[in-house]
């Protein structure tokens, strides 16, 4: 029963770490709503930047403006996250079938095995935003987000080499809620994750006639919110449910001191565990409001026919400092509390460290260091005639360096007690997590046709890559390898003034067949890394649809 607690607890400090690798999934929302120019070309926009967003994708693109110009960006986003949970043959956890996830039977029906399986649905209800200032989630209604206007301006002194510029821009916007009753709410009932660039001073400088460079600096807000329940299909919980049934049913409403002091108390809860109960639920958040980075490109021109560049991004260090609150079901407070309610129990628990009493709730402050990857993007533009345009660059991301998450809390608890046990670099106040992503490369590719001299159409493709082993996939962000399409519309509504439209979908689809990854299905005793769903067959699909107007002037 100790190993219960250190179940428990893991399900609590093992969510933490999910949410961080949904930022590595987050690739579902990296650069996709930067620019509508470059959305629309498939982010293939290195050797031709996209107006003063060269910020982001390449600055040296900003010695190619002159005078003094203001870009506003406004984006709409949809998206569908959905997730099938499915029983494989031979499916249970140490002889129990019943899981209420995928079993069709009438609960409680005095029968320990499903007689009847189902499939089944998890999806998203809408869009859930963490709002900085008031250090609080809201959830959106059910359809479209709006966002906007998002602002941009540079300027160029006349006769100078110099362009400057600063935008405020989402590199990275991604959350969203379900539904109380979701069986997806174990991995995220209400989910989060931002990066929002709110002022990126920046310099473009013309060194000649073909090249130029430019550096910009990135100061940013970064946040990760999560509310989420946890249960644990375990073979030690099963093994729990057979005590609870089994050995203690006949002692049932009796004080009995010589089975307390013979089984340590596990017959005590009126109330027993089981690998298909809720255990606890957890609501924690984290911020930091000064991120610094910064990106450098170069921009080679030698004709109108043809340009490279290349931007290098640099990674960016966070401090995440927030608080955390779990609130344990009646079964796991029972059980601690009745393992601590006897003398053999409680001395059991003091030789490892863990309390005999637990409450209905722990509070507390928990802290996070995240370095956000370095990327490196080089492409170039081809113009095989006046009208047609094709541009192809390489992506790489170092996520590599996220070999494991150190999360710090701000006391030792029983969640740290037996956790640093089972975890090399933890602590009695920090737990660290083996996460082993790997780095990945990608193409981009994006083509324009100028249809007469006001009108420009525009197309993309960009197959991204994932970060995550397939042992690591998990459907709290159901991305993976992604496929990205996009198209676009170009207007010169005057000498000063461009108007850019488009439209972008990300689909990704995925599945994860039991026992296969130990962010999610991982059977055994030793599945002591989050695996709500051990032993079933997980299918996931993603379907991201981003809409934008960028409106482009002198003035």
């Amino acid at each position: 029963m100790q190993k219960k607690n250190n179940r428990l607890s893991w399900r609590i400090a093992g969510l933490l770490f999910a949410l961080c690798a949904g930022q590595a999934s987050a690739q579902l929302a990296n650069n996709i709503a930067v620019d509508v120019r470059a959305m629309s070309m498939g982010h293939a926009v290195t050797a031709d930047p996209p107006g003063i967003m060269a910020i982001h994708f390449n600055p040296a693109g900003l010695a190619k403006l002159d005078g003094r110009r203001m870009d506003l960006q406004f984006v709409g986003a949809d998206f569908s996250l959905e997730s099938e949970f499915s029983a494989p043959p031979g499916y249970n956890v140490f002889g129990f079938s019943d899981d209420p996830i995928v079993c069709n039977d009438a609960p409680n029906d005095g029968v320990d095995y499903c007689r009847d399986f189902k499939t089944a649905t998890s999806s998203v209800e809408g869009i859930s935003l963490y709002l900085p200032f008031i250090n609080d989630t809201v959830d959106l209604p059910p359809g479209p987000l709006i966002a906007g206007p998002l602002p941009a301006f540079s300027i160029r002194p006349a006769g100078s080499k110099f362009t400057f510029g600063t935008a405020t821009y989402l590199p990275l916007a991604a959350g969203f809620y379900r539904d109380e009753d979701d069986v997806g709410n174990y991995m995220g009932e209400r989910v989060a994750l931002e990066r929002i660039t709110y002022l990126s001073p920046s310099v473009g400088y013309r060194v000649n006639d073909e090249l130029s460079i430019g550096a910009s600096i990135g100061l940013s807000f970064q946040a990760i919110s999560l509310e989420q329940d946890f249960r644990a299909p375990n073979e030690l919980l099963g093994f729990a449910r057979v005590i609870d049934e089994s050995i203690c049913a006949p002692f049932e409403g009796e004080s009995n001191v010589a089975l307390d002091l013979i089984l340590f108390g596990i017959c005590r809860p009126e109330e027993g565990l089981g690998p298909f109960k809720n255990l606890a639920s957890l609501d924690v958040s984290m911020d930091q409001r000064f991120s610094p980075s910064y990106n450098l490109g170069i921009l080679w021109e030698p004709n109108d026919r043809f340009a490279w560049g290349a931007v290098w991004r640099s990674p960016a260090k966070t401090h995440m400092k927030g608080d955390y609150k779990i609130t344990y079901s009646n079964a796991a407070r029972e059980t601690i509390n009745g393992i601590g309610g006897s003398a053999t129990g409680a001395l059991a628990l003091a030789v490892l460290g863990i309390p005999s009493y637990v409450g209905e709730e722990e509070v507390g402050r928990v802290s996070m260091d995240l370095t956000m990857p370095a990327t490196f993007q080089t492409g170039i533009k081809f113009k095989p005639t006046e009208r047609l345009q094709f541009n192809v660059d390489a992506v790489w991301a170092d996520y590599k360096q996220w070999d494991a998450f150190n999360i710090v809390f701000d006391r030792s608890s029983a969640v740290l007690s037996l956790a640093r046990l089972f975890s090399p670099g933890s602590s009695p106040t920090r737990l660290s997590y083996p996460l082993n992503f790997q780095s990945t490369w990608n193409l981009a590719f994006g083509a324009a046709y100028d249809l007469t001299g006001r009108i420009q159409l525009r197309a993309g493709y960009e197959p991204r890559a994932s970060a995550i082993p397939e042992e690591r996939r998990s459907p709290m962000v159901p991305i993976n390898e992604a496929r990205y399409y996009s198209l676009g519309l170009g207007y010169k509504w005057d000498k000063d003034t461009d108007i850019d439209l488009g439209i972008g979908m990300l689909h990704s689809k995925d599945e994860i067949p039991a026992d296969t990854s130990c962010a999610a299905n991982c059977t055994g005793i030793d599945n002591v890394v989050y695996n709500p769903y051990a032993g079933l067959d997980i299918k996931t699909e993603a379907k991201i649809t981003i809409v934008g107007l960028a409106f482009r002037t002198k003035f």
